[in-house]
Parts: C-alpha cells; sequence; structure tokens
C-alpha cells in the first residue's frame, strides 16, 4: 500500500481488525520513511462491476461514490452512520449477486431510491430530485404525493416512543 503522505510503497500493518458488521477488515499502517499513519479497509469484491450510464458510457463501479452520495441525500437527518454502511453493503451485494458485470445507472438510481424511501423520507425526496432531475414544485407534488399515498408508517430512523404524526404527516399532505 502505497503512503499517501510520501508515496512510499513500504507501508507496514500495524493493527488489523473486522469491522462492527464484518464486511471489511480496518487496517491500521505507519509509513517507516516519513512515519505518517493512516488507516485502510480492505472488502470483498465478487466481481468487476461496470456502470453504464444513460449515455451509454461505461464506467467502474465505486463503492465509495455510491455511499457519498446515500451520505449527502441523509445529511443533517437522524441516521446513525452504521446503518448508511449496511444500507450500502446490501446494495453493493445485490448488485453483485444479480451476475451482471453492466449494470445500468437506472437500475443503481432505483435501488438508491427504494432503499432511502422505507429508511428516511426526507432523503428520499431529496435524492429523488437530484437524480431524476426535477424542474419545479409539480415534480416535488407528484414524489410527496406517492410518499403520502403509502400510509402514514413511521420512519425506521425514529426512536422509540416518538408519534407518527409529528413532522411526518401534515407537511406532506398539504397544497400551497
Amino acid at each position: 500500500m502505497r503512503c499517501p503522505y510520501c508515496a512510499s510503497e513500504n507501508t507496514q500493518v500495524k493493527d488489523s481488525r473486522p469491522t462492527e458488521e464484518h464486511t471489511a477488515i480496518r487496517r491500521r499502517r505507519i509509513c517507516p520513511d516519513c512515519d505518517g499513519r493512516f488507516t485502510t479497509f480492505e472488502r470483498v469484491q465478487l466481481r468487476e462491476m461496470m456502470v453504464v450510464k444513460r449515455s451509454g458510457r461505461k464506467v467502474p463501479f465505486e463503492r465509495d461514490k455510491l455511499y457519498r452520495s446515500i451520505e449527502v441525500a441523509l445529511r443533517k437527518r437522524p441516521v446513525e452512520n452504521e446503518r448508511i454502511e449496511r444500507l450500502v453493503s446490501g446494495l453493493v451485494r445485490r448488485l453483485e449477486s444479480n451476475g451482471e458485470a453492466e449494470i445500468p445507472s437506472t437500475t443503481i438510481g432505483e435501488m438508491v431510491m427504494d432503499a432511502l424511501r422505507g429508511l428516511d423520507p426526507v432523503a428520499y425526496v431529496r435524492f429523488a430530485s437530484v437524480y431524476r432531475d426535477f424542474r419545479d414544485a409539480a415534480d416535488f407534488q407528484d414524489v410527496l404525493g406517492d410518499i403520502a399515498s403509502d400510509g402514514s408508517r413511521a420512519s425506521p430512523s425514529r426512536g422509540a416512543g416518538e408519534d407518527d404524526d409529528d413532522k411526518s404527516g401534515p407537511p406532506i399532505t398539504r397544497k400551497h
């Protein structure tokens, strides 16, 4: 592993341990040339996957890009990083296990929207607004109408004892 500070290829592993979900190994490393310390993660990758963009261009699948896009949608929402990590790991497992080497970006986007819809409705709307390229308020109203038609279920990210109608009901169904 190359040192991110001095680019030396002579780094040493000082500590290894599995992550909480046992889906990766966390390694603490040190560079004997510059004394820099850094952390790396090792994950199982079942196959090389390519993402087929809407334009037809093919790019390698990047787990970190998927994580970042979900993290942006969940910014300032009451969802722990561990839940985001589990969600991303589950999505990657589903993509890898479907057996396809090339996956349309639309498939990934729809999977993310389905997962966010069940996790946090606000994050779902945020992600959908970017993914579906919303142009005006009517686009938001359509998505909010879909959420409202699902019924007033409690978000899984809520703590025990919180009321279902505290913040999720009226703002979704109001028309201005």
